[in-house]
């Protein structure tokens, strides 16, 4: 049987299959007893040429000697003085060769486990893994735009379980504005971890914060109890994914160095992401932001490997512009795809596991604008191959918004790019000359043996498009696409059930969170 990529184009060149890459054949085989974790065995798009690439070298080289990064944190400054590099005030001039050798020791793939094993995933090589959205302060239900709350996101918990297709509900799915600022990452943490089976992300806003999600991971596996079901310990296999962003332009903050301390000092994986809005936080050429976001995302990986080498970290990309009316950001424009192509050409360059993408948009609502934009983010996140997907589900507003109807929106539109990236089975089988012969010339295959066999599995299924005529459209209430995403996502979480959970650990955690809170003093 030949397997071979289901379009017929020409396709660019693609780096050949390191060592390593042989075990990214090592993810489970299950999610969930459902469906297996996505890889991507189609060619990469790359779009640089030699010529480019070694241009974008001299470009970051130039740009950590003679510029400098920024770190705002004195364990940082000393750990990199400590290392022979020359440290002025807050700024380090890094010498390229040294960041190279740092790089060099963060692992090219590796596993992160679920409390669920079957749900564990592995990051690098063709695998891809999908989490929702983060970050947003609001939500929007139908016409309805208002403040998160903690209902909301532990629905969006619950709606990212349901889901086969997400790997991860992610990490702050949406802002609980009604719960107390100083302790609600202890409650979005019990969440994550009670709601749903799946890895999740850590807090980053503060180094006590990222404790707390260690210790509660920690608590979820169990010391001995999480051994009898075949885990490993979080620091042998890691459980949380955790993003740790760049002050673009050049700069790493206090308050996020404090988390990755905690998360690489843990052995937990840490995505370090450049946040670039050219025209903003980086200049308003593609090349221009690219070299930045090396130094920047090459910089912090250094640093997580001063912290403890060896230690699991993710190339992170986050690319875009902003409109030059309005200085608004703007999301799923051609010159974000085109660097989201460059960014996983670049990440395989230094060997690393990339993390961008998601279905992304500046529309206010998920009407077709929404859904254009989303696809010009998440086809190029697939033509690039990159490992972990953030905002796979749920972005709405420039990320402002977390939308219940744009979820399953996405969800569907994350489906049918996952089929469209599975490479074709050609074999006698599925060539179906016997067809041919039951049915002659000038007939149909609607009853042919061939298609009875296989009419139930041989095309994707959408749960959400609509392919009804218009008489029967009209007579089921004439609703479109968000109209008939209301009905899913409502009918999802009332089908929800929770993934069980030992009562003991349960208990532990909940202890956790009630002592935590008091001693925060909410």
């Amino acid at each position: 049987m030949t397997r071979l990529p289901c379009c017929g184009t020409t396709v660019p060149h693609r780096e050949a299959e390191s060592p390593a890459s042989s075990s990214s054949r090592r993810a489970p085989a299950r999610r969930g007893g459902s469906q297996p974790m996505f890889r991507n065995r189609m060619p990469r798009y790359e779009i640089l040429s030699e010529d480019a690439m070694a241009t974008l070298d001299g470009g970051w080289r130039r740009l950590v000697t003679e510029i400098g990064v920024e770190f705002m944190s004195d364990r940082a400054l000393d750990l990199f003085r400590a290392a022979g590099q020359r440290v002025e005030d807050n700024t380090v001039f890094l010498d390229p060769d040294f960041l190279l050798e740092q790089v060099a020791k963060a692992p090219r793939e590796f596993d992160v486990q679920a409390r669920n094993p079957e749900r564990s995933v592995h990051i690098g090589g063709d695998a891809m893994a999908f989490s929702g959205v983060y970050g947003p302060p609001f939500v929007r239900e139908g016409a309805v735009r208002r403040d998160a709350t903690m209902d909301d996101f532990r629905n969006f918990t619950r709606l990212a379980q349901s889901y086969d297709v997400l790997d991860s509900a992610g990490g702050v799915i949406c802002e609980p504005n009604d719960a107390p600022l100083d302790s609600r990452h202890l409650d979005m943490t019990l969440a994550l971890a009670t709601l749903t089976d799946k890895l999740f992300m850590g807090n980053v806003v503060s180094g006590p914060n990222a404790r707390d999600v260690i210790e509660m991971t920690s608590i979820l596996f169990g010391e001995g109890k999480g051994r009898e079901h075949g885990r490993a310990s979080i620091e042998e296999t890691p459980a949380t994914i955790s993003l740790v962003n760049c002050n673009s332009p050049l700069r790493w903050d206090d308050r996020m160095l404090d988390a990755l301390f905690e998360y690489s000092a843990a052995n937990q994986a840490v995505v370090l992401t450049p946040f670039l809005l050219m025209g903003a936080m980086s200049p308003v050429t593609v090349p221009a932001a690219l070299v930045q976001q090396i130094a920047e995302a090459l910089s912090g990986i250094a640093l997580s490997q001063l912290i403890r080498p060896g230690s699991p970290a993710i190339f992170g990309s986050f690319l875009s512009n902003i409109d030059m009316q309005s200085g608004s950001p703007m999301f799923g424009t051609p010159e974000s795809g085109v660097g989201l192509l460059c960014t996983g050409q670049v990440a395989r360059h230094f060997g690393l596991p990339f993390r961008s993408g998601g279905t992304l948009t500046s529309s206010q609502v998920p009407d077709a604008q929404a859904g254009y934009e989303a696809l010009m983010t998440m086809l190029p996140t697939f033509l690039a191959g990159a490992n972990w997907v953030m905002h796979s589900a749920g972005w709405l507003e420039g990320g402002l918004v977390s939308c219940y109807e744009k979820f399953v929106m996405d969800v569907e539109l994350v489906q049918m790019l996952q089929h469209e990236f599975t490479p074709l089975e050609i074999d006698e089988a599925s060539l179906a000359f016997g067809a041919h012969e039951e049915v002659g010339h000038g007939g149909h295959f609607l009853g042919a043996m061939h298609t009875m066999e296989r009419f139930r599995t041989c095309f994707y299924r959408p749960f959400l498009s609509s392919s009804e005529n218009f008489e029967r459209w009209t007579r089921n209430g004439g609703k479109d696409t968000a109209a008939r995403a209301t009905e899913v996502y409502r009918q999802r979480l009332q089908d929800y059930e929770a993934p069980p959970l030992d009562e003991a650990i349960l208990e532990e955690l909940q202890e956790f969170v009630v002592r935590r809170r008091a001693e925060l003093g909410d």
